[in-house]
């Protein structure tokens, strides 16, 4: 492992049981908090997280979360409502910043659900999550709160696949950490480079281009990186994380938009080395006795820094 790596793996590296949950809320004093589901399709899992967030981490006198926005990213499914039953403040990616087509991604969802909330701190977690518990979200939290130069939770975990621990995180483990640890090596102390559960400051989220699609994660760790240094980054230990898994196919075409994410963060002379690159891959499907190539584009688009759209989204979409 590189030097420096090994050295912030253990000055920025806790676990779930440092944070607990009435402690980080007593010590949030008046900086405000904010969890951000992006979703598309994720009725079946999407209520119970919700309803566990709303039940523990919100009301009281001294409540965690002050606002809670599921982002509805064209659902054909009832996403929606089903969230919106749970307790969670439900906005489609159109309704927020009506005046810009939305495209489609996990990304553009984000960065849309980020307008439309004011809090100082924002959590995102995946609509998927089947392991969650309320306590990850003052894990994520915490280190926000007790350390300024911290700008960038994490969270670390182990992923299962069919009972197989560990061989969840495909993607991961196939594209982003050989990446990294070729190209990022002071990076490669992160546990879950491409995880869809941690927290961010808005300032820093603002002030970042993002992804519209798969590429977010990476593109967020690699920029605070660069902008803001190793030390703004520090991740949580939440145990074993178990969410719905995709097949090969799909994830194919999200280790594509991740890929090109990273090869545009790489210095121009050896980005610029990629041939005749045309922003789409290839699989193959059999149809009867042929196997047949299908070709998906990927788009790597990217929305600009929040900061810089200067046409507020309308104000009934804001948290209340």
């Amino acid at each position: 492992m590189h030097p420096l790596a090994r050295a912030w793996l253990s000055r920025r590296t806790s676990t779930a049981a440092e944070w607990p949950l009435a402690h980080v809320a007593g010590i949030k004093g008046t900086r405000t908090v904010a969890v951000v589901i992006p979703a598309r399709d994720e009725e079946s899992t999407v209520g119970e997280l919700v309803r566990q967030i709303h039940q523990h981490a919100m009301g009281g006198s001294h409540p965690l979360i002050d606002d809670l926005l599921v982002v509805d990213s064209d659902s054909t499914d009832a996403t929606g409502s089903v969230a919106r039953a749970a307790g969670a403040r439900v906005l489609a990616t159109n309704e927020i910043y009506p005046h810009i087509p939305s495209l489609p991604g996990k990304g553009e969802a984000m960065w849309r659900g980020v307008a439309a909330t004011d809090a100082d701190i924002v959590v995102f977690l995946d609509a998927d999550l089947l392991s969650f518990q309320p306590a990850h979200l003052s894990a994520l939290v915490g280190p926000l709160l007790v350390d300024p130069e911290v700008e960038l939770v994490k969270a670390a975990y182990a992923r299962t696949l069919a009972g197989v621990p560990e061989a969840g995180g495909r993607v991961t483990e196939l594209v982003a950490r050989p990446l990294i640890n070729l190209h990022w090596p002071e990076l490669s102390g992160i546990v879950q480079p491409l995880a869809g559960e941690y927290a961010i400051r808005r300032s820093l989220f603002e002030s970042l281009p993002i992804p519209c699609g798969y590429g977010v994660e990476i593109a967020l760790l690699l920029d605070t990186a660069k902008h803001r240094g190793l030390d703004a980054i520090a991740q949580v230990d939440l145990g074993e994380r178990r969410h719905r898994h995709h097949g090969e196919a799909y994830l194919g075409r999200m280790a594509a938009e991740i890929w090109q994410t990273a090869l545009a963060r790489l210095d121009a002379p050896l980005g610029n080395e990629r041939g005749d690159q045309d922003g789409s891959i290839v699989q193959f499907v059999r149809e009867g006795a042929h196997l047949q190539p299908v070709e998906h584009d990927v788009e790597g688009l990217e929305r600009p820094p929040l900061a810089s759209v200067t046409t507020a989204p309308d104000e009934q979409v804001r948290a209340t």
